[in-house]
């Protein structure tokens, strides 16, 4: 068994609340805690699925005053698994969500994917996985 355990990931983002919306509203997360900095000039909005205690989550971070960010080319993506990948897409569609690759199998294998942007831009992989 490993000493380390996966905590969260961070993002930062140019609205906070736009994007706590987002994810919050139209991906199923919860807010779990919010924290205002005044003297470091930065809010952070922790998102997820479950407690901190045991599920990893989403650390979004507001600089005050910056409201947009050069994405560079190193990050890739964030991937969520969803039962219905089809009518996913369509509901964020609806909500005005990007969808930057419409659902479909995988080239050369047969695991449906889709990418949507967040507000920020950032990709985030939607993975069909189906109850068993």
């Amino acid at each position: 068994m490993t000493e380390f355990s996966y905590l969260h990931t961070m993002l930062r983002v140019g609205d906070l609340e736009k994007s706590v919306h987002f994810y919050t509203s139209l991906l199923g997360m919860k807010e779990l805690r919010r924290i205002e900095v005044p003297e470091g000039k930065y809010t952070l909005a922790f998102v997820g699925y479950g407690a901190e205690t045991s599920n990893t989550v989403l650390e979004l971070t507001y600089n005050w005053g910056t409201d947009k960010y050069d994405l560079g080319s190193a990050f890739g993506h964030l991937a969520l698994g969803v039962p219905d990948i089809y009518g996913a897409c369509e509901r964020l569609r609806a909500a005005g969500v990007k969808i930057s690759r419409e659902p479909g199998p995988v080239k050369f294998g047969t695991t449906v994917i889709a990418f949507i942007e967040d507000p920020d831009g950032y990709k985030i992989e939607l993975i069909e996985r189906k109850s068993r």
